[in-house]
């Protein structure tokens, strides 16, 4: 009498099933990664080149584009609004802008300051929450900030404002960019939530030189006020550290700093524009962003293109300023 064989696995056959499927969710976890970091980057292009038509519409009626901020000479008050806030009604959000009275501060509106801004948000973006700042204020972050200038903001004693795209207290126009609007970056990524130091004992005096490198922006720093992870979260307030960003580094540069035994990466802005009636501003606020190897950029044509982090730091600061008379490479 023959007995019925019997059926089912081994322990050996069950663990060679269980190491190949191992082996092919190994090999498929990061080709899916990759697929929704393509889809990221595509969706974070598009919303730079909605900023692009946003600007250029704000330029075919205003005749001139908007300032990175606007103070009186001397000023020591700065919360004014933003580039951003300024290019709602051109980004289908004239509803919201409907709200805005420019004649009063930001931290005032509270309706306003805390709506998520689609738009202002890349997909990769990790911190993509409102910060609670206590007192009924919360505001929401940013990722896309504007071309102040290379490295200087702001004088309160002459007004000048920086070399970029849309700088303090000056409403750029088309004839303004000698260096062509093709040659000239109007806004790039950055990363929500930076930390940074703000108001450092120097530099004092306008025509100071760009930082020789990152250690002489952390000394700097040292003198000056830290603000752990609050850096880009007001889409509304036009100081730099928020809305802004220089070409002291190339993208995604890190910039070491030491605080309280923790090693950080901030960003600087020596003076905060308008807060002070003689301290010109310098900022050190560069481009980051979680797309791997560089960022995406808006040009003042319109045109989107990713940087290289790899970009010479030459390049890198020609791109930044409006009429600054430089050769641009390749890139």
């Amino acid at each position: 009498m023959n007995l019925p064989g019997r059926k089912g696995f081994t322990l050996i056959e069950l663990l060679v099933v269980i190491a190949i499927i191992a082996v092919l969710i190994g090999l498929l976890l990061p080709a899916v990664q990759k697929v929704r970091e393509a889809a990221n980057r595509m969706k974070c292009s598009n919303n730079l080149k909605q900023i692009g038509l946003a600007l250029h519409n704000h330029q075919g009626v205003a005749e001139k584009y908007p300032s990175g901020g606007n103070y009186p000479l001397g000023a020591t008050a700065n919360d004014v609004y933003s580039v951003q806030a300024r290019l709602l009604p051109f980004i289908e959000q004239g509803n919201l802008y409907s709200q805005i009275d420019l004649n009063a501060v930001p931290a005032s509106q509270l309706q306003v300051i805390g709506q998520r801004i689609p738009i202002y948000l890349c997909p990769s973006e990790i911190a993509d929450k409102p910060r609670d700042q206590g007192g009924g204020k919360i505001t929401y972050p940013l990722n896309y900030a504007a071309n102040f200038g290379t490295w200087f903001l702001w004088s309160p004693q002459t007004g000048q404002g920086g070399d970029g795209a849309l700088p303090v207290n000056y409403s750029t126009r088309p004839a303004d960019f000698l260096d062509g609007l093709s040659n000239t970056i109007a806004f790039a990524e950055v990363k929500a939530y930076q930390s940074y130091v703000r108001n450092s004992s120097t530099p004092t005096a306008l025509n100071q030189p760009f930082p020789a490198d990152t250690a002489v922006v952390a000394a700097n720093a040292s003198t000056g006020s830290y603000r752990g992870e609050v850096g880009h979260t007001e889409w509304t307030d036009s100081p730099c550290h928020q809305t802004g960003f220089t070409f002291v580094f190339p993208p995604n540069t890190r910039v070491p700093f030491s605080n309280g035994g923790l090693d950080l990466d901030i960003d600087l802005l020596t003076q905060v524009e308008g807060s002070h009636a003689s301290k010109p501003s310098y900022g050190a606020i560069t481009s980051r962003s979680f797309h791997t190897n560089g960022v995406n950029s808006l040009l003042m044509d319109g045109s989107v293109r990713f940087v290289n982090q790899s970009i010479t730091i030459s390049t890198w600061r020609a791109l930044g300023t409006r009429a600054g008379g430089e050769v641009v490479s390749d890139w």
